[in-house]
């Protein structure tokens, strides 16, 4: 049975890297992990949103704390994980620098995400789907349609950190290998749109064809098995990433959701007790005096500790075939049947009384609006080589100050406006569209 090797699987080689050098006290890894915190697209996601939109609340997650938070839960999986394998791993790799390839790639997994979550993919992939809009396709090739069409946080996410940031269409961000693999969770191209079905199910993937040389040179480079034409099987550390992304939503939502008033403390506790097992009660919650946070808190604690403990042991059992590509599914599959029951029941709780609340609607609405408009303003002056409007010209300008770069490439035109718009924080997308529109936004 073929295998990946850790040892290829490890590499501390960096993309597009011009040098080697050693530093004292700090891993190739740790490094990675110090890029990408400084890195101006991480930094965006203070303003982006993690499930609720344009939120002027305290204390509601955005994509930057949930990828804080996801990046510990890695780390804690890593080093566990590494633990209980310790004897397949080379002997040069610690504990902690498995944690440590996990923490930086958590802490990229959301950075390509768009304004507004979900919300914002939905509203890309809808104006690109409206018939006025398909004019803007012609000459482009059917798998290029594809990436246009179908944008995808995930792809866009791989272009930061291999084409955009720090050293561009040189590197990036210039990260090793090793964390560039444990963040890729769909190593392969999109699927042409005449492969998508009927009811319009698209789905994910994590490389556009502008990266596709990208994706093979950090597949050969780790050893990572092909599987077809730029499609290859996942890094292992990948599903310890997936699992902690899984752990966090999960739970976290909920959290906000009573933040939000959209639930109660009383509705979300039986969910938090059902998974946490034979771990006990926390004893908070016997407390007469003590708030919901600490409750919530203290539950989130002894969850959290049981979900470390289970996925861990799951990666251990399974190592033989993750390192063979063969692990259908995720972890949380592979845990004790109570624990991805209730991880599921919590999840059905969150689309049920958040996703479809009024409220949350109503903003989704609004952050669809404001994307569309940036898209009908900025997508026509794609096309190369044409004579350009007042309006046009200045909106032209407008771009070029955010880093736009004309070229003969309509394609390239495209995915460089992408590369601006989905930047964007909730707060800068929304005022730059009710600018277009003619109305001042103070905040902008």
């Amino acid at each position: 049975m073929e295998q990946m090797r850790w040892l290829e699987l490890l590499s501390a080689v960096r993309l597009g890297s011009k040098k080697s050098k050693t530093e004292l006290a700090r891993s190739p890894f740790h490094k990675d992990y110090d890029r990408i915190i400084f890195s101006p697209s991480f930094r965006q996601l203070n303003r982006k949103t993690q499930v609720h939109p344009l939120s002027q609340q305290d204390g509601i997650h955005t994509r930057l704390t949930h990828s804080l938070e996801v990046s510990c839960v890695g780390r804690t999986l890593g080093m566990l994980a590494a633990e209980k394998i310790k004897t397949e791993l080379p002997a040069w790799i610690s504990p902690a620098d498995i944690g440590a390839i996990i923490q930086a790639a958590c802490l990229a997994h959301d950075i390509g995400n768009p304004p507004f979550g979900h919300a914002g993919e939905y509203a890309i992939r809808d104006w690109f789907d409206e018939a006025d809009n398909q004019t803007y396709l012609l000459g482009l090739t059917p798998e290029q349609q594809a990436d246009v069409c179908q944008f995808e946080g995930n792809a866009q996410g791989l272009r930061i950190l291999t084409r955009l940031d720090y050293h561009p269409n040189d590197g990036g961000m210039r990260l090793t290998y090793a964390t560039l693999g444990a963040y890729l969770k769909y190593p392969w191209l999109s699927h042409p749109i005449d492969h998508i079905d009927s009811t319009h199910l698209r789905s994910k993937f994590g490389c556009y064809q502008s990266e596709k040389e990208v994706l093979v040179q950090i597949a050969e480079q780790l050893g990572l098995l092909q599987l077809g034409e730029y499609h290859y099987c996942r890094h292992p550390l990948t599903y310890l990433l997936e699992a902690a992304d899984d752990i966090c939503y999960a739970l976290i939502d909920l959290e906000d959701g009573i933040s939000m008033n959209m639930l109660e403390y009383d509705e979300v506790e039986p969910y938090f007790i059902n998974l946490i097992g034979d771990y006990g009660t926390p004893h908070e919650l016997h407390i007469s005096h003590a708030t919901w946070h600490q409750k919530i808190a203290a539950l989130r604690g002894r969850v959290m500790k049981r979900l470390v403990a289970e996925v861990t042991s799951a990666f251990a059992r399974h190592h033989d075939e993750i390192l063979a590509g063969r692990l259908n599914g995720g972890l949380l599959q592979y845990c004790p049947s109570d624990i991805h029951i209730g991880i599921q029941n919590a999840k059905n709780l969150t689309r049920d009384k958040i996703f479809d609340h009024p409220h949350k609607a109503d903003l989704e609405l609004l952050a669809h609006s404001s994307l569309q408009n940036l898209l009908d303003a900025f997508i026509p002056l794609a096309r190369p080589n044409q004579r350009l409007r007042f309006k046009d010209q200045r909106l032209l300008v407008i771009l070029q100050n955010l880093g736009m770069n004309m070229t003969d490439d309509l394609y390239q035109n495209i995915m460089q406006i992408l590369d601006i718009i989905s930047r964007f924080s909730d707060h800068q997308a929304y005022a730059i569209s009710q600018e277009l529109k003619g109305n001042k936004v103070s905040m902008f």
